[in-house]
């Protein structure tokens, strides 16, 4: 496949070794080279078969109208922008393009996710739970993209609740050091504490998903939450 990959930060270059270690032919964008979505015209676009995103917040929504517009299969991994996602859902289907997101495209992260939703039915008994997570100190947003994740998925999970009690956990965010990513889900109870915890050790596993998930795109169309298709890989 051709693929332009947005970004050149940490996570951003590794999509770009991991998809060039697979094979395809890999186009990098930063920030001068991308500045007002300069590398994102319809003629620079003509032969590329998708888009991956690692850029940052204030400018991803550019990139995703510009590049669903452009009729471009589309990977994102950038967070920030998911106050936006039902009419970014709309706009994929207007376009008829393909279109994939995640918090996080690490498999380990998404089988975490689903030991956090069978966890999650302590909070039916006498449990209060907390999200925490934490991230290097350059990461632009707060909580996470993955910490939003999971608070979405317990109380989803949860469904209506008993009088008195709530499945909407609050999440704590640290900020610090070259952390990659650490996430934590604490439920307690007066009797015992469930810990729950996935640490990444190096950005890889972000990269090899989301490089797969392009993959996996190239036959679909539609608008796809990583976590409901990661099992397809």
């Amino acid at each position: 496949m051709n693929l332009l990959i947005l970004g050149r930060g940490k996570t951003g270059s590794l999509v770009a070794e991991v998809a060039a270690e697979r094979k395809h032919h890999v186009r990098v964008a930063g920030s001068k080279e991308n500045a007002a979505c300069a590398a994102l015209t319809p003629e620079k676009l003509h032969d590329i078969d998708a888009v991956i995103d690692f850029s940052t917040p204030h400018v991803v929504l550019n990139h995703i109208e510009a590049c669903v517009k452009a009729g471009k299969s589309m990977v994102v991994g950038t967070t920030g922008w998911y106050d936006q996602i039902d009419r970014i859902r709309a706009l994929v289907a207007q376009y008829k393009t393909s279109f994939i997101y995640a918090g996080n495209f690490s498999i380990g992260v998404n089988l975490f996710y689903e030991a956090a939703r069978a966890a999650a039915a302590a909070l039916h008994h006498d449990y209060s739970g907390q999200i925490f997570e934490r991230h290097h100190a350059t990461k632009k947003d707060a909580p996470s993209g993955t910490a939003i994740a999971l608070k979405n998925l317990i109380r989803e999970s949860c469904g209506e609740m008993p009088a008195g009690r709530t499945a909407d956990l609050e999440i704590t965010s640290f900020r610090e050091g070259e952390v990659v990513g650490l996430h934590e889900v604490v439920f307690e109870s007066p009797a015992d504490r469930i810990y729950l915890c996935h640490d990444a050790k190096s950005r890889r596993g972000f990269a090899e998903g989301a490089v797969r998930a392009a993959e996996w795109l190239a036959s679909k169309k539609g608008f796809h939450d990583f976590k409901d298709i990661w099992r397809e890989l």
